[in-house]
């Protein structure tokens, strides 16, 4: 009997020694430095981070593309038109499905702050590649193992989504709101306040709405009414009200403005201005160029006053980059030999960590954009109005006001502080905008290039690519094409697919190309919306 119970024991010490052990090869399967799950709030500003970082920071290659500056030091940059694969945005969108899965998983109901907010990022980072490359996977894609080879959507199919996905998000917010549920954790740009992302949702909306303009009449899009629906009913389709309501990413000492004190001596002469922006704002008498640019120092040094909008002059960014380079003038170690080129304003960019904020969605964009579509007599609205409100936002931004305005430049170009000086310039608005360039030209090709154009010089060093995107669109402003330019002296209009869709999704790739591009992947050919 004894031994019975022995073995009894022995045997039930060794059945919770293999249930331990058991146990223990489960837990073994988990990385604990790999976490599974996550609070939503968490994965969500990483999504919120690569709407600033991915889109094209200020001062970027972007933005040398966008003309807005220009590179003339080949060593680190060219001002070619020779770029090659689309970003690919589609890891950022696992990352969405990912903070709607946990915020499910910590209780909340289908329908919440994240999801809202997830709709909204699925059409943001969905637009960021349909525009750049055409057809995409959309209605297959993102569904993990199941579909490693998803088929490819139409341009067309991936922008009748994202019009439904910002449709589904503003209504979603606005039942949220409503049921007191008007905030969500973890959201750096607005605290989580979802009645200024409803604002955002449909300023983008209206974005979308303008890139479309070229189809227009095409029915299922439903651009005007989309339009005029918006417009007629501000209840139900709140927009920006102001530049408080931006939608913008801020900088500070740890998370610097890619112009600051670290790098003045790296790229302060080696990236000077475009002849595209200065020209465009100093003909027009414009102070934002004095708060954005430096006054040539060749120009400067022929007499010319800082105050004289004629002493500020931009590069072609066709010129060949040699010839820029001789041109635009060096540091002797005493301060920049004068030059034929206004480099950035060295009192703005490279005298803090902070610049300027940087704008995805802004106030400024969105009443251009209601300007453009009342040009198109999408509705009945005044848009020389919106023009307007479009230009004196953009002015405010820049701290421009009536009367007199203290403007700030280096007299050589120099580090010290010593180095700068002040003069000063009236400004009258209404001056300003009666100026015939200036002054809207009512529902003619001019009055379309006054708003596209005063666009371009509110998007200065913001919203990513808009600015080229709207210049692919309309041809305005003009951007200066030749040599410097490369690609046999043209500026590209789309994007190559990214490697990884060419390599593991070769048949619907090769199908998508040889639908759109006769088969040919080819950076010179227009996408179906510039058609």
């Amino acid at each position: 009997m004894k031994i019975h119970k022995l073995f009894a024991g022995a045997f039930a010490v060794l059945a919770v020694s293999l249930s331990s052990c058991e146990k223990s090869f489960e837990d073994l399967e988990k990385d604990p430095n790999r976490p599974v799950n996550v609070p939503a709030s968490l994965v969500l500003q990483g999504v919120e981070s690569d709407m600033a970082n991915n889109i094209g920071r200020p001062f970027s290659a972007e933005m040398r593309w966008n003309q807005y500056y220009c590179s003339n030091y080949n060593y680190y940059a060219t001002n070619e038109y020779t770029w090659t694969a689309s970003p690919n945005h589609y890891n950022t969108l696992k990352n969405v499905i990912k903070m709607e899965e946990e915020a499910k998983r910590a209780g909340l109901a289908d329908v919440n702050g994240y999801t809202a907010l997830g709709k909204f990022f699925r059409a943001f980072f969905f637009d960021e590649m349909a525009k750049r490359v055409g057809d995409l996977p959309l209605a297959e894609a993102l569904k993990g193992i199941e579909n490693t080879t998803p088929k490819y959507d139409t341009q067309k199919a991936v922008y009748v989504q994202i019009l439904k996905w910002l449709d589904e998000a503003n209504d979603n917010m606005a039942s949220l709101i409503t049921q007191g549920q008007a905030t969500v954790a973890g959201d750096f740009y607005f605290g989580g306040d979802l009645r200024k992302w409803q604002k955002v949702v449909n300023a983008y909306k209206l974005r979308i709405l303008v890139l479309l303009s070229k189809k227009e009449a095409d029915t299922e899009l439903n651009i005007k009414a989309r339009f005029a629906e918006m417009l007629g009913n501000p209840t139900k389709y709140p927009l920006l009200a102001g530049l408080e309501d931006n939608l913008e990413f801020r900088y500070n000492q740890f998370n610097k403005y890619p112009s600051n004190p670290d790098n003045f001596g790296f790229d302060a002469t080696r990236q000077n201005m475009a002849k595209t922006y200065v020209e465009l704002l100093s003909t027009m008498n414009d102070p934002r160029v004095m708060i954005t640019c430096e006054p040539a120092g060749g120009q400067l040094k022929a007499g010319k006053l800082p105050s004289d909008y004629t002493a500020f002059v931009g590069a072609s960014s066709a010129e060949d980059l040699a010839d820029m380079s001789d041109k635009a003038g060096r540091d002797n170690g005493a301060g920049f030999a004068p030059g034929l080129y206004s480099f950035q304003n060295r009192s703005r960019y490279y005298s803090n960590y902070t610049g300027e904020n940087t704008f995805i969605v802004g106030y400024p964009e969105m009443c251009f954009n209601i300007a453009e579509a009342y040009h198109h007599s999408w509705g009945t609205g005044d848009a020389e109005a919106w023009y307007k409100k479009g230009i004196q936002a953009s002015m405010s931004f820049y701290g421009v006001k009536e009367g007199v305005n203290t403007m700030t430049y280096s007299k050589t170009g120099g580090r010290a502080a010593s180095d700068l000086a002040n003069y000063t310039i009236n400004f009258s608005f209404d001056t300003y905008y009666n100026q015939d360039m200036v002054k809207y030209a009512g529902k003619t090709t001019k009055g379309l290039q006054q708003i596209v154009s005063q666009k371009y010089a509110a998007f200065f060093m913001n919203s990513g690519m808009e600015a080229y995107f709207n210049w692919r669109r309309t041809g305005f402003p003009k951007f200066e094409t030749g040599v410097g330019n490369g690609n046999s002296n043209r500026i590209a209009i789309r994007w190559q697919y990214p490697l990884s869709e060419r390599t593991t999704n070769t048949t619907n790739y090769n199908a998508a190309i040889q639908s759109q591009y006769g088969g040919k992947d080819d950076i010179n050919d227009a996408v179906w919306i510039m058609k």
